[in-house]
């Protein structure tokens, strides 16, 4: 059941704008009150004109796009409370919502920037200082059940007023304004279809009555359906876990292959309760294919979800074919529905994909875009459990959905979001991710907006890495995976970890490394062994794991080797390194030969002297080598900075630019190629 999270010490010291984030805040962090992203709260706040000097009402409302449970102090939008109200006279009725919008622009308040929302008219018509509108999947199940209105007068009594499905909009705040003024007892609305809508006078009061309402409508519910069964019960039971965990890593990268066209997609998958419980019901594909009801959720997961067959085998072999039927299916309601001057089509592909005893997929632009579409799809489960749990369930009217999927708001809404970088939606596994070169490899591709699994075989740094990344770049863009290359399970393991998380690869570096240094008559079995088993071996169980899964994907990538000047050339007290390095280089080239016919560009960076960051340099191959040249340690970095034609050292930053050369689309003509990272060194000048 949702909690009352208010405490009062934390509430009192706080102004009016900041209790209303407070109590942003608070109901933002259940996903069970409102949605990542939706819902819309505000507050009629006291202020002085800047200009005039008179004491003046100033309407602050959650703008467009921010997320309840996030947003900051300047997420709202300021607007002058009675010049919003006076857009009445200019409203020419629902066929003219969008109208309206532009004309915020001349409400705001001291220079307010931040968009407002559609929902803006909602807040400012009703004649409550505070309102809250939000998408709680109890009342939502309400909302969405046939009998609606009579469901929710035996719920809330005549403490809560009902409203037919309706867009957002000025007329429906202005029918909001008009069901209080005739009812004005009431405390709040039920929006079919949509949600609820409540108000206090103060914060306070506001989110209580928020907070009760929905807890009513949870212990209805619940006392209602009581232990009867979900969705008519079960049709099929739930694989083990493992066993959904191997199906998701290895139908994923054949799923995302076919969803990408003109944008790479990222996935997501959720095998929890909830989810399993509708897959494996009776009324499974009637109630998914009936679709789902709140704008807030077919919004971010498209009305219907594409339903996979529930053998593994069935479902990767015609996965082609049921998603290119949704895309069919997709273009001909875009064709009924679309009205003059609407928007073109947008992206044909499902979003959510389930099926029965394995779970749900989600695939996006990006891995929080896929998440979140993960989260809503849930809270759209709860609503299906509820309404059909006491009724039956409805979804939104066809052309309604359409209509508000297509809206010229909405569309305005994409067109302000930012350009995408140059590897959004790319997937990147780096190993020996958590060393200086790893780090820094995985630093830049992240920066490029890429995905990144890192795979290391030291715990505590692989662990310190990934909550630093986590900590610049979000927790949704990087994973962490111990993973000893020169161990085949190993190996298979970790990049099924990856298919899984994040759907499949696009880029692989592989970069784990050591070093050994020995005159040659001195090197040990031991030490060759080594060199081999993690520079030649390892390499290659990488590369091998990394081209099954490229070319089940079917949409080419491209892998990085991170070699050595040593693979040119030959090296004195080096030779089991320098061999490795050598074979290590051979082998990209045999696997650009072999792999370009599906697209897989092999390339090798070989960089020199990287000191700085490096554990390989700072354990005993810096002594060793610095022996060989007959000078103390601490001048290695000097020594190899003169040695080279530029006079300069070579960090790790510098390499992670080479390899982000050959990951990106800037060398999509480029395969079996070396770029050398040594600042300049004649003898390693390709030939």
């Amino acid at each position: 059941m949702i909690s009352d999270r208010w405490n009062d010490a934390d509430a009192k010291p706080l102004t009016e704008p900041e209790l209303l984030l407070y109590r942003s805040h608070l109901l933002g962090a259940d996903l069970g009150v409102t949605n990542f992203g939706g819902g819309n709260i505000s507050a009629k706040i006291a202020d002085v004109d800047p200009i005039s000097n008179e004491r003046v009402t100033i309407l602050w409302v959650k703008g467009s796009g921010d997320d309840l449970g996030s947003m900051d102090l300047s997420g709202f939008a300021k607007l002058y409370q009675n010049k919003v109200v006076a857009l009445e006279g200019r409203f020419r009725g629902r066929e003219h919502e969008d109208e309206i919008v532009p004309y915020f622009e001349y409400c705001a308040f001291a220079g307010s920037a931040r968009a407002a929302s559609i929902d803006t008219p909602l807040h400012a018509l009703l004649p409550f200082a505070h309102v809250d509108h939000v998408h709680p999947d109890s009342v939502i199940a309400i909302a969405a059940a046939r009998h609606s209105e009579a469901i929710t007068r035996e719920v809330f009594g005549g403490e809560l007023g009902w409203l037919p499905w309706q867009r957002p909009g000025f007329d429906l705040g202005l029918r909001l304004r008009d069901a209080v003024r005739a009812n004005p007892q009431i405390r709040g609305v039920v929006l079919a279809g949509h949600g609820l809508i409540a108000w206090g006078d103060t914060s306070k009061a506001c989110y209580r009555n928020t907070i009760d309402t929905i807890r009513r409508a949870e212990a209805w519910l619940s006392e209602r359906i009581g232990t009867s069964p979900a969705f008519g019960g079960e049709r099929i039971a739930s694989r083990p876990a493992d066993e959904r965990s191997a199906i998701a890593s290895e139908l994923m990268p054949v799923l995302r292959g076919h969803l990408t066209g003109a944008q790479r997609k990222v996935g997501h998958f959720a095998d929890n309760a909830q989810v399993l419980e509708f897959v494996g019901a009776r009324r499974f594909e009637e109630l998914a294919n009936i679709g789902t009801s709140c704008p807030d959720h077919f919004l971010r997961t498209k009305i219907r979800p594409l339903v996979l067959p529930s053998d593994p085998a069935v479902a990767k072999e015609n996965a082609a074919e049921a998603i290119a039927r949704y895309r069919s299916d997709y273009q001909a309601y875009y064709e009924r529905c679309r009205r003059p001057g609407a928007p073109p089509m947008r992206d044909a592909n499902p979003v959510v994909l389930l099926m029965p005893s394995v779970g749900m997929f989600t695939f996006a632009k990006d891995k929080p875009t896929a998440r979140i579409a993960s989260e809503f799809y849930c809270n759209a489960l709860g609503v299906m459990r509820g309404a059909s749990g006491v009724d039956e369930y409805l979804g939104p009217p066809e052309q309604e959905a359409f209509d508000i999927e297509y809206w010229a708001l909405e569309e305005a809404k994409l067109r302000r979001q930012p350009a995408p970088k140059p590897l959004a939606g790319r997937i990147a596994v780096v190993t020996g991710g958590a060393g200086g070169i790893g780090g820094a490899i995985a630093h830049r591709l992240l920066a490029d907006d890429a995905c990144v699994v890192l795979l290391d075989n030291d715990g505590d740094a692989l662990e310190r890495a990934g909550a630093e990344f986590a900590r610049k770049f979000g927790k949704d863009r990087t994973r962490v995976t111990r993973c000893d290359v020169t161990d085949e399970a190993n190996v298979a393991r970790a990049f099924a970890f990856a298919a899984r998380e994040y759907g499949g690869i696009d880029i692989v570096v592989s970069n784990a490394g050591i070093a050994s240094a020995a005159r040659f008559e001195e090197t040990t079995v031991e030490a060759w062994r080594r060199n081999m088993d993690v520079l030649g071996t390892g390499y290659f169980l990488v590369g091998r794991e990394a081209a099954r899964i490229l070319k089940e994907q079917g949409i080419g990538g491209s892998i990085v080797f991170v070699a050595s000047k040593n693979a040119l050339v030959a090296s004195s007290g080096a030779a089991a390194y320098s061999t490795a390095k050598a074979a290590e280089l051979h082998l990209a080239r045999c696997m650009a030969l072999e792999l370009a016919a599906d697209g897989i560009r092999v390339n090798a960076v070989n960089p020199d002297a990287v000191l700085q960051g490096s554990r390989i340099w700072s354990g005993s191959w810096r002594a060793e080598r610095a022996r060989a040249y007959g000078i103390e340690p601490s001048e290695l970095e000097k020594f190899y900075r003169e040695r080279s034609l530029l006079k300069q050292n070579v960090t790790p930053e510098d390499v992670a630019e080479a390899v982000h050369f050959f990951a990106s689309d800037r060398s999509a003509k480029s395969t079996g190629n070396i770029l050398n990272v040594d600042a300049g060194n004649a003898a390693a000048f390709t030939r």
